[in-house]
């Protein structure tokens, strides 16, 4: 039947994978470093990848194509939870999956002679650009919004910022921001968040972060618990 698809440009596309995260259905990977759509059945043509890719790759054209299989896609998706690192053909850093408790206390012990305490990461990207707009982990979580600089300057951001959170960092000055607003508000929309902590610095330019993650819970029309904490340049909690 003819239907609307995903078209990718190989000849464009830089292979930086900012796709495979926004393809909510798992449709798109990167193979031999480029991006590409691995069936046609897990396509719904609604488009939802074409802003995230910077190289104006991705377009949608009406060919032929076999119907959009909602069940295979939900199937494809709880393998590629499971095992993340076996269902992702490019980048291992775009992979998303939930970090284990257990995994990362023993990562932790054979890793150093002194038992380090473990990591209370709990999943994987951490990054705006990288996370993906929905997965299993964000559902009944209380996200953890931080500026990059607060795990610098923050000695205690483990234990009392990360601790029971699902984090995601962003840079509001430095970074390209132009999709972050539409990709917070999908997250906080699509997803089950139970409440919102933005983590910032004290500098004004951080500001921006407190108004990004304002602007998507009002666009997400969501009544989310939201908090702001601010953390000095020396360390403090003001």
């Amino acid at each position: 039947m003819k239907r609307n698809i995903v078209k990718i440009d190989k000849e464009k596309c830089n292979g930086c994978g900012l796709c495979v995260s926004a393809c909510a259905e798992g449709a798109i990977k990167l193979i031999n470093g480029k991006a590409e759509l691995i069936t046609d059945s897990y396509c719904d043509g609604l488009g939802a990848c074409l802003g995230e890719c910077p190289q104006g790759a991705i377009t949608i054209e009406e060919r032929d194509a076999a119907v959009f299989d909602e069940a295979a896609v939900k199937r494809h998706l709880v393998e590629q939870q499971t095992t993340p690192k076996q269902q992702h053909h490019g980048c291992p850093g775009m992979a998303a999956f939930s970090v284990n408790e257990k995994a990362a206390g023993s990562s932790a012990k054979s890793s150093g002679h002194c038992s380090p305490s473990p990591s209370l990461l709990r999943q994987w990207p951490v990054q705006l650009h990288l996370v993906p707009v929905q997965a299993p982990y964000w559902n009944g979580a209380d996200l953890l919004l931080a500026a990059d600089c607060v795990s610098v300057a923050y000695a205690d951001f483990q234990e009392k910022l990360l601790k029971g959170r699902k984090i995601i960092i962003a840079c509001p000055k430095l970074d390209d921001t132009g999709n972050y607003l539409e990709k917070l508000t999908a997250i906080l929309r699509e997803n089950d968040i139970r409440s919102l902590t933005v983590a910032r610095m004290e500098v004004p330019c951080c500001g921006g972060l407190v108004r990004l993650a304002e602007l998507a819970l009002e666009a997400s029309g969501k009544d989310i618990e939201f908090k702001e904490i601010v953390i000095g340049v020396d360390g403090s909690e003001k």
